[in-house]
């Protein structure tokens, strides 16, 4: 396996956890003041990179970068009738 297909699986495997609607909790996050730990978001998508989008309570929308920043899932959306298991 070369470099781009694992990190390919390993943005699948994200978009896979996180899906849209999504509610986390952050932890810390790298160089953003104004982003204080606790605060509440609903992930908007998760891009090509595996950088999850987040609609902040504190009306910002900053991505998560999994590899440096820290958060916790609060809770998953529920999946739609018919809808495939993850």
């Amino acid at each position: 396996m070369n470099e781009w297909e694992r990190l390919s699986r390993q943005t699948q495997g994200i978009k896979q956890r996180y899906p849209k609607g999504t509610k986390v909790r952050l932890g810390c996050m790298d160089g953003e003041k104004g982003m204080p730990p606790g605060l509440l978001g609903t992930v908007s998508f998760v891009d090509d990179i595996g950088q999850i989008h987040v609609n902040w309570e504190n009306g910002r929308s900053l991505a998560l970068n999994t590899e440096v920043d820290s958060f916790q899932v609060v809770s998953r959306p529920k999946k739609e009738r018919g809808e495939p298991s993850r």
